[in-house]
């Protein structure tokens, strides 16, 4: 778990992705393209793909999406159609699903 909560640098610098449309690391802000901008870079460069997704209740959707080598991005996608990475980080591991209903978050 610990891994886990090293892994998350929210809003870190994204130089980690490739590509015109992302800032140097003095200038770290969310960065925002199209769905598919987003999904053809991430895996042309790291190998990342879909894992992960869900509503928000402004509508807007979230995905994480992830490599094999543990690097992630956290997408969200508005209603409106534009996507932006809010996070990029290393160290990903998917965690064990507890299929008992009655038995609160897995440790």
């Amino acid at each position: 778990m610990l891994k886990v909560l090293k892994g998350l640098a929210v809003l870190a610098p994204l130089t980690a992705m490739a590509g015109a449309m992302l800032p140097s690391p003095s200038h770290a802000q969310t960065v925002c393209s199209t769905r598919s901008n987003f999904l053809n870079e991430l895996l042309s460069q790291h190998k990342e793909n879909p894992i992960a997704m869900g509503l928000a209740a402004n509508g807007s959707v979230l995905e994480v999406l992830a490599s094999k080598d543990g690097t992630w991005t956290i997408l969200i996608t508005s209603p409106n159609g534009t996507s932006c990475v809010v996070a990029v980080g290393d160290s990903w591991e998917a965690l064990k699903v507890n299929k008992t209903a009655d038995s609160g978050p897995a440790a």
